[in-house]
């Protein structure tokens, strides 16, 4: 009999192999390798139970199972894709479950690491990393925190994916973008922020691993092309499980050649609109005075009705709306999301929570000016992710003494009535400082020490959002 039968698929046709891998979907790891503890390798050797350790969190065995069990391959870190003579590669990745029931990626997806000597000598359609990740059959398998072991994980769903033809103009000018840092000498700043739906995100055993780079003599971070864990989520829900409502696409055609140019130029075709102008335009009560109104009609603007637009939700775009005093001035710095004082000390910078989210996330700032009669107009937007300089410099900085002075012992004066503090403040750093976020002296968390403080969180100091702001916005 020929060898397809004997696999269970034929090797050559990727429909065939998914076909076969959507009989893992129900099963878990365990499952699959003690049905096929037996198998018999390539180099005629068994694959046993031994050749798995009893690991709480080996993500890489997971992978290895359903090679060498299921498809009955032995693992390999060939430069070509795993099923060759399809084009098809294989990759395992988590999901969960949210406590609101939705489902989401765990992670981002690595896909393969970047070569910086070599990678700035390849075009995207020829490339190592594109011939990895034009066709990949995903095993996505159901992550629950109270399982012990990795082996006893379920999949949930196993289908070929290749990006669609408006995600892949996106890819594509992602690839270019980070190509080209490396070009300039600047692997060492590469930052996941740099780009929408593809990544480069650190991947070594250390932190303090680096590789040399074809244009400085500065050594870089070794990293690796992934899709970002945002756009892993939106594959799930919309292109993965069946019948899944999308959201709103901002680009409605494919003639887009770049998705950031498109978004500001089509903001900026309001610039001086006033709100109410806008709000008469596009049907918006203004009566209401909505929090997020500004934002709300930037939406409008791009024809979005849902305030959640699709490319903003597989890039991780998040959306701020900046006002600009009649004096030039920024009157409210930007918040993010509160910390856990007990948590946040647990840290390192380097996989710390705010380092990874100021890493990652790209911002379109909207920015909105009152004019001398306190009369606020659309000025425009543009996109914006943090420099690695002042991130690894004035915002580590800032974070570093945030967790000195809570590993000491906060310290808290009472001034006229009023509690003070020894965090950082505003007047300390040039990008950041920590102040509350709570919404009354109540509503607090737990000090490493046991008492109980209000909620603080970090903070972008106004007079630095207003130094990113383009000159043409102020």
């Amino acid at each position: 009999m020929g060898i397809e039968i004997e696999l269970g698929y034929d090797k050559t046709k990727p429909k065939s192999i998914e076909a076969y891998a959507q009989k893992l979907i129900g099963r878990s790891f365990r499952q699959v390798m003690e049905d096929d503890s037996n198998a018999i390798r390539e180099d005629g050797t068994t694959y046993g139970k031994s050749d798995v350790a009893e690991t709480k969190r080996n993500k890489g065995n997971v992978g290895q199972i359903i090679e060498e069990c299921f498809f009955h391959y032995s693992c390999n870190s060939d430069a070509r894709a795993d099923f060759p003579e399809a084009g098809v590669e294989l990759k395992v990745t988590p999901y969960k479950e949210n406590k609101n029931g939705t489902l989401s990626a765990k992670e981002r997806l690595i896909l393969t690491m970047i070569d910086y000597m070599t990678v700035v000598n390849e075009d995207f359609e020829t490339s190592h990393f594109w011939n990895k990740s034009k066709l990949i059959l995903l095993i996505y398998y159901l992550y629950k925190q109270e399982v012990k072991f990795n082996l006893d994980y379920r999949i949930g769903y196993a289908k070929l994916f290749t990006p669609p033809e408006q995600d892949l103009k996106i890819i594509k000018h992602d690839y270019e973008i980070i190509v080209e840092k490396i070009r300039a000498g600047k692997a060492h700043e590469l930052s996941e922020g740099d780009t929408l739906y593809l990544g480069a995100a650190t991947k070594s055993s250390t932190s303090e691993v680096r590789r040399k780079q074809p244009y400085s003599d500065i050594p870089a971070k070794p990293r690796a092309f992934t899709f970002k864990n945002s756009y892993m989520t939106y594959v799930l829900n919309n292109y993965i499980i069946p019948g899944k409502d999308t959201y709103e696409p901002i680009v409605k055609d494919d003639s887009v050649e770049s998705f950031e140019d498109y978004v500001v130029n089509k903001i900026g075709e309001y610039a001086g609109y006033s709100v109410d102008e806008l709000c008469e335009k596009f049907d918006v009560d203004i009566t209401k005075k909505a929090k997020n109104l500004g934002a709300m009609l930037a939406y409008r603007i791009l024809g979005i009705k849902s305030n959640q637009a699709e490319e903003f939700e597989k890039a991780n775009i998040v959306l701020k709306t900046i006002r600009i005093g009649s004096n030039n001035k920024i009157k409210e710095s930007m918040s993010f999301p509160t910390f856990k004082f007990k948590e946040l000390v647990q840290e390192e910078w380097d996989d710390s929570t705010f380092g990874n989210y100021l890493r990652e996330t790209r911002f379109l700032f909207v920015v909105y000016k009152f004019d001398e009669n306190e009369k606020l107009h659309l000025k425009g937007a543009q996109f914006w992710n943090i420099p690695y300089e002042d991130l690894e410099n004035d915002v580590r900085q800032m974070w570093e003494r945030t967790v000195q002075v809570l590993k000491e012992g906060l310290k808290v004066e009472k001034i006229n009535g009023i509690n003070h503090n020894n965090f950082p403040k505003a007047t300390e750093n040039r990008v950041s400082h920590v102040r509350p976020h709570a919404q009354n002296a109540k509503d607090t968390y737990e000090l490493p020490d046991g008492r109980e403080y209000p909620k603080q969180c970090f903070w972008l100091n106004n007079t630095y959002i207003l130094e990113q702001i383009d000159q043409r916005l102020k």
